[in-house]
């Protein structure tokens, strides 16, 4: 590992530059909950704001900056008095001055030329200084600027006195190669430290920035999930685990609380993470094909090229069409569900036979799917054997089923009607089975797992027949009326293989006594 001395800091603009992504606005309440997160974190300097934007941008600059916080509090100023004095005011750390120094926005926007613009920065840098507060100067735009005038820029607010410069990458154009060498070729002409702070329009904002620290950079400007204006900055949490993991580079950043910080900004901005963003999307730690189940589970680092725990995280295991036997146990004994081998085959096979059918199950499905499959009764052991059945049903029909099956080996046909398609169809099971004695349905219960049109359905049920002999089966599916089916034939089939059983043990009882 590096030593201390090449540490990188890490500027945090989350509360800058990411409440600038668009649909974002946050309250002075909702950024000091954030500050005080970005610094258990282990955040070097956070940008709190850009004060002279509204006088709820000042309330939440100076309510940060009185927190006591570890962390170096900064605050953006364009290169006006103005704008100083706000940042001023706020009792900052740090101010964070910057000018454009592209040809294109000093003719266009600013509509000044290249030797006001040098001076408007000096003079930032020396009010600023003149206050006695750190100062990082950016010149923005600086990646689409001409090298020689960018140099001489940098170069004069070195001389001014400046604490770091910044080079921004303001449009995200620049790529790695040419980032390693910008930052070797402004090495030349400052002796102070350099930032980054790139975007991420072509999505090599981190890249770029490992790129420039490669080269000698020491800052890295970045923001909690890549937030930021269009496409957004550097992401905090890909940039950390780069450095740490690919680069063996040092930062003060507790890394164990990355997912954490993640989930808070998420909640309070409301912006979603896309499920398969880096280290911090839903998916980053989701296992589902067989193979890479059985890997991960025996060696984490065949398919995980980070241990999930380093950044506050688990690894989970989803339950779909592409799932092995080796993943569904792990999950299984997670649930404390012990399944045999033959229960274990049987709810891998519902289990991708849903995944066909584009449905994710949940650990709850999987469980409810679990519990059913080994409540049922074996094959062997079934009295009744369901060969098929229907349902017919609409507005002006009364419902009816129909159903068929094999008792003990013969074939039996029955139907009947009831209220609904559950109604009728348990009904019908009940007809065609009451040649074997009445085995009536005394309690019926359905839950929804999941939510949706599509939610697996659970149901479990009760039956007794004259004798008072009750059993309880349960079954799990997409289709109400088929588990329906299902747990009510599962529930038969235990009320007939018991009456059986005490049948014969009472033969058996008759032929001893009369011995």
């Amino acid at each position: 590992m590096s030593s201390s001395e090449d540490r990188i800091l890490i500027f945090d603009t989350t509360l800058r530059d990411g409440e600038q992504t668009p649909g974002v606005s946050l309250t002075p309440e909702n950024k000091l909950q954030i500050a005080r997160q970005l610094d258990r974190l282990g955040v070097d300097i956070i940008e709190a704001g850009f004060p002279i934007t509204s006088k709820g941008e000042i309330e939440s600059v100076k309510m940060i900056a009185k927190e006591g916080l570890s962390a170096e509090i900064c605050s953006l100023a364009r290169t006006s008095r103005k704008d100083i004095d706000a940042a001023l005011d706020c009792g900052v750390d740090s101010i964070h001055t910057f000018i454009a120094t592209s040809d294109l926005h000093l003719e266009h926007k600013l509509k000044i030329t290249r030797e006001q613009a040098v001076e408007k920065a000096v003079e930032a840098v020396e009010y600023c200084k003149s206050h006695g507060v750190i100062v990082e100067f950016s010149a923005e735009d600086a990646t689409r600027s001409d090298l020689t005038y960018l140099k001489e820029v940098f170069k004069a607010v070195n001389n001014a006195g400046v604490d770091r410069i910044d080079i921004p990458d303001t449009v995200g154009v620049i790529t790695p190669e040419k980032m390693f060498q910008l930052v070797s070729d402004i090495k030349t002409v400052v002796n102070v430290p350099i930032s980054l702070h790139c975007h991420n329009d072509f999505g090599l904002a981190v890249a770029n920035t490992l790129a420039g620290i490669n080269a000698g950079a020491k800052t890295a400007h970045v923001a909690v999930n890549g937030l930021g204006e269009r496409a957004g900055n550097a992401s905090l949490e890909e940039l950390v685990m780069s450095l740490y993991c690919l680069h063996q580079r040092k930062t003060n950043i507790n890394t164990k609380l990355i997912y954490e910080t993640s989930r808070l900004v998420s909640r309070i901005t409301g912006i979603a993470m896309q499920p398969n963003k880096a280290i911090v999307g839903e998916n980053a730690f989701g296992h589902e094909s067989g193979i890479h189940t059985h890997g991960v589970l025996t060696v984490p680092l065949t398919y995980e090229p980070i241990a999930p725990e380093l950044v506050g995280r688990r690894r989970w295991i989803q339950a779909g069409k592409h799932a092995g036997g080796h993943g569904i146990s792990a999950q299984l004994k997670e649930l404390g569900i012990d399944a045999s081998r033959d229960q274990l085959k049987d709810i891998v096979e519902k289990v991708k036979e849903l995944g066909d059918k584009g449905k994710r199950l949940s650990e709850t499905d999987l469980s409810a799917l679990a519990r059913a499959v080994i409540g049922q009764t074996s094959p062997e052991e079934k009295v009744v054997d369901l060969q098929d059945f229907s349902v017919m049903t609409g507005v002006r029909m009364v419902p009816t089923a129909s159903v068929r099956v094999l008792i003990d080996g013969k074939r039996y046909v029955a139907s009947d009607t009831g209220v609904g398609p559950v109604d009728s169809a348990m009904k019908a099971i009940q007809t065609v089975t009451g040649g074997f004695g009445e085995i009536t349905l005394k309690e019926y219960r359905l839950e929804a797992i999941t939510g949706g049109s599509d939610a697996l359905a659970e149901v479990r049920i009760k039956v007794e027949d004259e004798e008072g002999i009750t059993a309880s089966a349960s079954a799990a599916g997409e289709d109400i009326v088929v588990v329906s089916v299902e747990a009510m034939l599962d529930g038969i089939n235990k009320v007939l293989l018991k009456r059986r059983r005490l049948a014969s043990a009472g033969t058996a009882v008759t032929a001893a006594q009369g011995t």
